[in-house]
């Protein structure tokens, strides 16, 4: 029996029952994905960088996380509470826990956000940021509010830790510059839980401390202070209740608070802000030192005055000596008497009280030099003392016989210039009897006229006949 015969074409089944294929649309493709991926993954926490994000006007935020080798897509709708959106941003580490989806418009799988976690020092830098800007919104800024510093504080209420590194640089500085300042400590804790509220209560403690005192006892300003740390370590001073119980603070407060590049809350509200705790402290004291310095430069200052006046003194004499030999002798010569009465007087103060000045000036270098004893130093400056004593004695006295001589020597000159003395070598002085005009020429005689003519001894008294 021969066999079938079979065309060319003639291939039977291609594919057996069995394997009989089954097309899927992508949808339903998308569909069976999307089921697997919420059965076997469902809600998860995952943490990454954001990158990407997107606020639409529907109120929905899209946004991607990554790390350094993968990301995923992240949509946070509208309707879920309890997030902080506008603390989100690009380049932010977050926590995110949500349901893990495929959107199947796109074919890509993504997270649908229920919650999300800042995290790390970010989340204190937003939160720092959140509240600054809640509080000076406030008014808690403002510099208007600010008060200015007491110039010469004498009692300082110091809020820190009585262990730390601020509360001894602190005193060390106070000490150095102005040893005189009063500190009043109210210690607390500035790092960790519950220091805030520490700092805050010693704030309004000291407040109360010093309303309770007499006025002349009461607290000038308070210094809150603690050293460097990293955010965490000062964020109890970017705390709400610490900046509201300085801003009620009724006496003025100095907040230093880390390092210089450091700014924390406290920094804001306060009225001054130093950069260190040594900072503050020099401020605080600053004045002080600025009237030491003037104080040292007083000797020097007046007696460069003292020398002034003296220059002065002999100029005006030397005016007073040229305008004599051009004014009416007798009446400039008490005017110029007058005058040098009152040098005179002006001159015995200066010398009287530059005396008293080196009296004070060489008393305080005694003391000074009796605390650390230097018998041979206090001996120099006691015989130097004398001696600038007795020369300005000698030099007060050498004006004032220069000043008699002068006087005589002019009151000798205008004898021999004054009219007396030319009557007495035989002259005479003939004026109208009515009018006292002095006659100089015949031709303004007239018949009739009355004269007197005045003699060394004496007057005549004629009248003209031609």
């Amino acid at each position: 029996m021969s066999k079938p015969s079979k065309s060319q074409w003639d291939f039977g089944e291609l594919f057996s029952p069995q394997e009989t294929r089954r097309v899927l649309t992508v949808a339903e493709l998308t569909v069976q994905v999307k089921r697997l991926i919420e059965q076997q993954v469902g809600t998860v926490w995952v943490t990454g960088e954001i990158t990407n994000l997107r606020a639409q006007s529907s109120g929905h935020i899209y946004f991607t996380v990554k790390d350094s080798t993968a990301q995923l897509s992240c949509v946070l709708f509208a309707r879920e509470p309890g997030i902080a959106r506008d603390l989100l941003r690009d380049g932010l580490k977050v926590v995110l826990r949500g349901d893990v989806t495929v959107y199947e418009a796109r074919g890509q799988y993504q997270m649908v956000v229920r919650a999300a976690e800042l995290q790390g020092v970010g989340a204190l830098q937003l939160a720092f940021e959140k509240l600054k800007q809640n509080l000076a919104g406030e008014g808690l800024f403002a510099q208007e509010r600010k008060r200015t510093l007491p110039r010469f504080p004498q009692r300082i209420g110091l809020v820190t830790s009585p262990t730390g590194a601020a509360i001894r640089d602190v005193l060390h500085v106070l000490q150095r510059r102005h040893a005189g300042v009063a500190v009043l400590l109210a210690p607390c804790r500035v790092q960790g839980q519950g220091a805030a509220e520490e700092i805050a209560a010693a704030v309004r403690l000291l407040n109360e401390c010093s309303a309770a005192q007499s006025k002349d006892e009461r607290l000038d300003l308070i210094l809150v202070t603690r050293g460097g740390g990293s955010l965490e370590d000062l964020w109890a001073f970017n705390e709400e209740v610490v900046a509201r119980a300085i801003f009620e603070s009724v006496l003025p407060v100095v907040s230093a608070v880390g390092h210089e590049i450091d700014f924390t809350i406290s920094d804001f509200v306060a009225d001054v802000r130093a950069a260190t705790p040594s900072v503050a402290a020099e401020i605080l004291t600053e004045h002080y030192v600025a009237s030491r310095e003037f104080v040292i430069e007083a000797g020097s200052r007046l007696r460069q005055l003292a020398r002034q006046r003296m220059d002065s003194v002999q100029d005006e004499l030397g005016h007073s000596a040229h305008r004599l030999k051009l004014a009416h002798p007798r009446r400039r010569m008490n005017q110029y008497l007058q005058r040098l009465d009152d040098l005179h007087a002006a001159l015995l103060r200066e010398v009287k009280k530059r005396r008293q000045t080196w009296r004070n000036d060489s008393r305080l270098l005694s003391q000074r030099l009796l605390r650390v004893r230097p018998s041979q130093a206090l001996a120099q400056r006691t015989e130097k003392t004398r001696e600038l004593s007795r020369h300005l004695r000698e030099l007060g006295r050498y004006r004032l016989a220069n000043f008699q001589t002068r006087y005589a020597a002019a009151s000798a000159r205008l004898r021999l210039l004054g009219p007396e003395n030319v009557l007495t070598r035989g002259y005479s002085i003939t004026t109208d009897a009515v009018t006292g005009d002095v006659l100089r020429d015949a031709k303004k005689v007239r018949a009739g006229q009355k004269l007197r003519t005045r003699l060394a001894k004496g007057e005549v008294r004629s009248v003209v006949e031609g």
